[in-house]
């Protein structure tokens, strides 16, 4: 009898540990802001991350060996672009990282950030600087930092469906007014086929500024207004009070090809940033808390599917 009552016990022991890991699942994981902007530094450690340059060659080894150390499947969407300006030929390179979630009978979710540099800035507050690339602290590396925090979380608890991360070349290569050679990772990504792949997508740029403030974007309202929804009623009731729930701007960005690629899809992105295209565009116009509020938006999205809106 007391071998059985043993066995018995230790039974109870364990059906009630499957009990506590089962509803911990359940609880999303806990964004890191410091750890992200310790990713945003170190890709701005690498220099300007301008397609087929060095610092872009060694920064895109670090990103997959970092997907890589997680246990995450990267693939890369390699293509080639002609470059009007010079006539030379660059390699762009879209990495991919899919997270399988712990159903599989319904289309997950896409988040995307860019993670080239633009290679001139062209307001610069030293015109003799206009022609050099930026730093890219804010614009591209801060997105790519939250998506990277995030992946850290979604291997360590696999959200309930799958997420694809997904970090774009080539978005800044354009001159001003060249809107056709802007966009040129999500515009090959989505020439590949997206319809039906996917519930939606977010794509997150400029979202680390010190002085955080984030508006409802004007296209992501005109095409996906229950996205927009989604995601500015969420922040509200995580008192993100840098997200403000109302339109601002129209911004040409990475959404547009995923919208006309046939995959609804919405911008955040803060364009109350002084230092855009410029080589003020630094680490320390950054802050954690800034890359945290977004972070800990994306992971309540995340991890709580009935948030999202009904197709």
């Amino acid at each position: 009898m007391y071998r059985l009552n043993q066995l018995c016990l230790a039974a109870l022991l364990f059906a009630a540990l499957g009990l506590s890991c089962s509803q911990d699942s359940s609880v999303p994981p806990t964004f890191d802001g410091p750890r992200a902007f310790s990713y945003l530094e170190r890709q701005v450690a690498f220099g300007p991350r301008v397609p087929g340059s060095e610092a872009w060659t060694n920064c895109r080894a670090w990103y997959t060996s970092f997907f890589d150390s997680l246990g995450l499947k990267v693939d890369s969407q390699v293509f080639d672009f002609v470059d009007p300006y010079s006539g030379a030929t660059l390699p762009l390179v879209n990495l991919m990282v899919s997270v399988a979630g712990r159903s599989t009978d319904q289309p997950g979710i896409l988040l995307a950030a860019h993670w080239d540099c633009r290679p001139r800035c062209e307001l610069a507050s030293d015109p003799s600087l206009a022609a050099k690339p930026l730093d890219g602290a804010n614009d591209g590396a801060s997105g790519v930092a939250v998506l990277m925090e995030l992946a850290v979380l979604l291997a360590e608890q696999p959200p309930p469906l799958g997420v694809q991360l997904v970090l774009f070349d080539g978005e800044d290569w354009g001159e001003p007014g060249d809107l056709e050679y802007y966009m040129l990772g999500s515009r090959e990504f989505a020439r590949r086929s997206v319809r039906g792949k996917y519930r939606f997508a977010i794509v997150l740029d400029m979202i680390g500024d010190k002085d955080q403030q984030i508006y409802r974007e004007g296209y992501s309202q005109q095409y996906n207004p229950s996205l927009n929804d989604m995601v500015f009623a969420a922040a509200s009731r995580l008192g993100l009070t840098t997200f403000h729930d109302s339109v601002k701007y129209y911004i040409h960005d990475d959404h547009l090809s995923l919208n006309s690629g046939g995959l609804p899809a919405i911008d955040l992105i803060d364009f109350d940033y002084p230092h855009w295209h410029t080589e003020r565009d630094t680490p320390d116009k950054c802050s954690p808390e800034a890359l945290e509020n977004v972070g800990t938006l994306m992971v309540h999205l995340i991890y709580d599917p009935s948030l999202w809106p009904k197709n």
